[in-house]
Formats: structure tokens, sequence, C-alpha cells
């Protein structure tokens, strides 16, 4: 490091150790959020000035047990911290993260960390919860027995970090960065019989209150994972998320909504009729209105997840569910990846690399896109909102409850398809779940916050560019060639796009789709949500008069049926994953027939899943 360049930092410890909290004090929302070339491990990056006014670029690595790796996460920590990656310099300070109430599966990392002899701090975390349970850790003999700086702090609380920079800066002042030293550091290779032993010592040594044997954790637990009210306090906590999605967006969704057709109606009288005004009104405004109307509700099923999992529930969940995952055939951990699927199958199939069984990876690879991902719901939001009506149902919202069925449709058809491929592969193992529960906290709300910001850009970039860019190929489709002398018709009904749609129509005739229908699910392939895009153009466009309008739900409502409706929801329980979700799957397993399966089996199910929809609901309805 020159007087020039940031110091660089690397914060490294297990899962749960409040690592990322800490980050998150520190850096704010001056960071960002890639993948390490060649892999699809997430890397987090962000830079800092303190009040000293040293500059320092920091970077989160991925949660590690041991250097010794057993995951492509560890694994990646482990090459950072040796240097043996061209994408990530060698950090010049460590910063270990531990858990201050779990100081035993913790110290086994920091004691491999220390033999490298890289200048390292350590950070006692969550000192605050340590506290109130009455352990006393004596610090200061910590660091006599580590041989390194060692600082108290808590991630959650502003001046929760104030000591650690405090002690970086000094080092970075003085230009002492102090390797460790004595006998952890100096220490061949040890057999990790010997670490456990170095550590039970270390903590006879260090730990003067071994604090309450019985907190507040456990009698929570008692409720929580009790095996019957467990399963009915996660199916109330599902429930609930899937009515304030409904009923908490409907004031945002209006605004957005009133100020895209305010817009659309200002660009409308001030532009003169031509090309131009048409793909500016019916091409962008309608198309790309029609997706970001739904942010508020896709930022509300966020704010949930990340809630849970900041608050220490879902690794409770997973291990509720574990019997039930066993059952048809799935590993324990598959349920986090599983749970990462609803918001998107992407990072869901990337968790996956936590399972270390081939064969639980791969089936759990193949059934994480059934998994309702934040995609979906626009469409499941622009038909429920169209075809269901918003009353209620006791204390319920019917909408929501529509919702929730849709959900829970996901999760049994995943189940099922895990269940058939177990008895195709004859798999019989049993894999027991070992998870470390985390503490309970109160979700933090500048985590949250940092989240949710994450999540809302990344919406809207996707709004600014991907869906952007395809409402204006889907446009030029839907509006060349133009309409021929006489057309009496509307002019999409005479382009490349119509005559596509007519073709289509007849593949999906039989599910109840008509060609508006058939034309949105092929820009659908790249996004789920852009088919909601894609409907608000071509509707846009078959619009005659005064029928012209930005308003999408009004135009569905009138023009498809109820068998239609349903039909299309069913379709998107199982529909053919997204082009990006495909791409990662190409990558994770490292062959195509895995993407081929995936693409074919999805399509089957969504097809025989729309015709009976369709077919069912005709009879029991009525209509066509």
């Amino acid at each position: 490091m020159t007087m020039n360049q940031p110091l660089r930092i690397a914060l490294v410890g297990n899962p749960n150790c409040g690592k990322t909290a800490l980050f998150n004090r520190l850096t704010g929302a001056r960071q960002k959020v890639a993948n390490y070339a060649g892999v699809t491990v997430e890397r987090k990056e962000g830079q800092f000035t303190s009040t000293a006014g040293v500059h320092y670029q920091v970077i989160d690595l991925p949660g590690a047990y041991s250097l010794e790796p057993m995951t492509p996460d560890e694994a990646i920590t482990r090459e950072v911290l040796f240097g043996a990656r061209a994408d990530a310099a060698l950090p010049d300070v460590v910063v270990l993260v531990v858990d201050a109430t779990n100081l035993r599966l913790n110290l086994r990392l920091v004691l491999e960390v220390l033999r490298l002899k890289r200048p390292t701090v350590l950070a006692v975390n969550m000192m605050d919860v340590a506290k109130k349970r009455g352990l006393v850790i004596d610090i200061a003999k910590l660091q006599g027995e580590l041989g390194i700086p060692v600082i108290e702090t808590v991630a959650i609380k502003p001046g929760g970090s104030t000591a650690l920079v405090s002690q970086l800066d000094a080092m970075a002042k003085t230009g002492k960065l102090i390797v460790p030293t004595g006998a952890h550091a100096d220490a061949a290779t040890v057999s990790p019989e010997a670490t456990q032993a170095e550590v039970r010592r270390i903590l006879n040594a260090v730990i003067r209150n071994a604090g309450r044997a019985h907190t507040v954790d456990d009698r929570i637990d008692a409720f929580v994972l009790h095996p019957v009210l467990g399963y009915l306090i996660l199916t109330a906590v599902l429930f609930l998320i899937f009515q304030a999605v409904f009923s908490w967006s409907k004031l945002p969704m209006d605004l957005i909504k009133n100020g895209v057709d305010g817009t659309a109606g200002m660009v409308r009288d001030m532009m003169p009729d031509g090309v131009l005004k048409s793909l500016v009104v019916d091409g962008i405004l309608s198309g790309v209105g029609s997706v970001l109307v739904f942010l508020p509700q896709i930022l509300i099923l966020f704010l949930f997840i990340l809630a849970l999992e900041d608050s220490g529930y879902l690794p409770r969940a997973a291990f509720l569910l574990d019997r039930l995952m066993g059952s048809v055939g799935l590993s324990g951990r598959a349920f986090i990846p599983l749970l990462s699927s609803f918001a998107c199958a992407v990072p869901g199939i990337m968790a996956t690399r936590t399972i270390q069984n081939p064969r639980d990876r791969l089936a759990t690879i193949m059934i994480a896109p059934l998994m309702t991902c934040s995609a979906r719901l626009p469409v499941y939001a622009l038909i429920i909102g169209a075809f269901i009506p918003d009353r209620s149902v006791g204390i319920f919202n019917l909408q929501g409850l529509v919702l929730f069925a849709l959900y829970i449709a996901g999760i049994v058809s995943a189940m099922a398809v895990a269940w058939v491929f177990k008895r195709a592969f004859h798999s019989k193992n049993a894999h027991t779940l070992m998870l470390e529960l985390p503490n309970y906290h109160w979700p933090n709300l500048r985590n949250l916050a940092l989240g949710l910001w994450e999540r809302a850009r990344i919406f809207v970039s996707r709004v600014g560019t991907i869906i952007l860019a395809l409402m204006v190929i889907l446009w030029f489709l839907s509006s060349f060639p133009a309409p021929p002398d006489g057309a009496t018709g509307p002019a999409i009904q005479y382009s490349l796009a119509g005559h596509l749609g007519r073709l289509l129509e007849v593949v999906f005739a039989p599910v109840g789709f008509n060609w508006q229908i058939a034309i949105a699910l092929i820009p659908g392939l790249a996004a789920r949500e852009v088919a909601v895009g894609a409907l608000g153009t071509v509707y846009a466009l078959s619009a005659t008069g005064d029928a012209l309008s930005t308003t999408l739900t009004p135009m569905i409502a009138a023009t498809w049926s109820l068998p239609t409706a349903l039909s299309l929801l069913a379709w998107y329980v199982f529909a053919p994953q997204c082009v990006s979700t495909l791409s990662m799957v190409r990558r994770e397993t490292n062959s195509w027939k895995p993407v081929a399966a995936m693409a074919s089996y999805m399509f089957a199910l969504a097809y025989l899943g729309a015709f009976a929809t369709y077919q069912i609901s005709r009879v029991l309805l009525g209509g066509s």
C-alpha cells in the first residue's frame, strides 16, 4: 500500500457472525455487488473514508468455517487470503469477525487465519447480546492469547464500529500493520483435533462467566420449532406476506399508475401523430409503465424476506422443514436455496453450492425455478387485479388468498417433481441437516433499507435496459409493415408480430390463449415480468380510437374470459424458465443436458397445467 492507495480490508468470518452487517455499517450505500471471475460466488466490495481521512476499500468475503474448503464459498475465501486470484488483490489487513455468543465455533477459523501471518485484527461482534446473556469475555486476555488487536463491535448499532475504525486508522497512520506473533502464528500444519483442543483452552482462559444456559431465544424456539405450532406459525407468516403484498401496495401502485397515465396523456397531447409518438406512447410508456407499476409489490415481498433473514427466523424454518424435505428425496440444506428462489431462481441456484452431494444438488437446481419468483409477481398481480374482486373474506383479502394459493401450488409442484426425481434416480440416501441457528435479532432498519435499495435499483435498471429494449423491439415488430390500403383492423394485426401471433395461436388455442398472449410469451422468455410490458404494448397497439389507453388491467378484463385468465395463471406456475436462469444452470452444472431437461419438463408441465385448467374451468364456469 502507498499513501495514494486505499487500505484494502478483507472481512472474514463464519456465516451468521454479523460480518455483512459490519460491512453495511462501514460502507453504507457505497458498495457494489458482482461475481468472482469464472464462478457464481458473489463478491461484495465497498469504500469509506474515516474521520481521520484514511480511505479504505472493503471486501466482504463469503462466509467460511475453515480454510480447508468444503464449498465454493470457502474456496474463494481461501484463494483471496492466499493471493491466488487475479481478480482480487491480496488484502492489506484481515478483519476477523466472530460472534461473541459462539466463540467455540468461530475460533477455529481464527486460528487458521493467524497461521497465514497476515496483518490481522479481531472484531468480537454482538457484544451487546453477549452482555445481555451474562456472558463475560476478557478481551485483554483474548488479545494476549492470540497476539493481535481484539476490538469489541456491535455492527447493527450506530457507532458500533467506531473502535474498529480507530484501530485501523492507528495502524494506517503509523504504517505498522500488526502481523500475528506467538505460538498460533508460528505453528505448522495442525490437526483438527489439536485445533479444537486449543480452542477449548482459550475459551477456558478468556471466558469468566458462561452466561445463562436458558435464554429468550430458547423460550421463543420452544414455540417456533414446535412440531405442531411451528408449522402453524410458518404458515401464518407466509400468509401475512401474501396478504401484505396486495393490501399494502395499493396506494403506491395507484400513484405510479396515475403518474404513467398522466405522462402518457401529456405526451399524446404534445407530440404530433406519427411513428415517434407511437413509439413513445404505445411502445415505451405502455410497455415499461405496465411493469414499473408493480415495484411496490416486489419491494414489500423483499421487505419480508430480508426481515425474516435478518431476524434469524429463516434457518429455523429450514430446520423445521427438514423432515418434510427429506420425505421427497431432498437434502435438508435444499430449503435455503429454494427459499432464495422465491426472490429469484438465479441466486437460489447459486445457493445450492452448500449442498455437497452432487445428486442432491442437481435435484435442487432442477426444481428451484418452480418456486414462485418475484418476476412472476407482476403477471400474477395483473391477472388477479383484473379478474379477482378486491373484497374481504372474513379478515382476509380475497386477492391475497388467491396469490397465497398460487405460491402454495408452486411449492407443491416442486415437491412433487422432487419426489419423481427420487423415484427415477432411486435415491434413498438420508441427509441429516447440520445447521447453526443464529441468535434472534430485531431486523436492522439500516440493513433493510440497503437491501431494498439494492433490489429497487436492480428492478428499475432492468426496466430501463432489458425491458425497455425488448419493448422497443416488440413495438417495431408490432408496427411494421404498415397495414395495406383499406385495412379496417388495428395496425398490429398486419405486422410481423401479428402474423407470428396468429401462427402461435394455433398452438396455444387449446389452452385458451389468444394471439396477443402468444406474442407476449416470447419476450417473456428473457424475463418473466417482460410479459406484462409486452401485453401493455400489444394491447395498446391493438386498440383503436378512443380505446387507446396505457391502462392494461381494464383491457384484459374486457377481452379475456375467466377460463383464459386462470389458464395463464396456471401457465406461469410452471412457466419455462427465463434465459438468465437457464444460463445459470449451464454455468453451475457445466453441462447443457440439465438445461435442456429443465426447459423441456417445465414447458410440458406449463402446457398440461394450462390445458387442464382451461378445459375444466370452461366446463365449470362456462364460456370460451
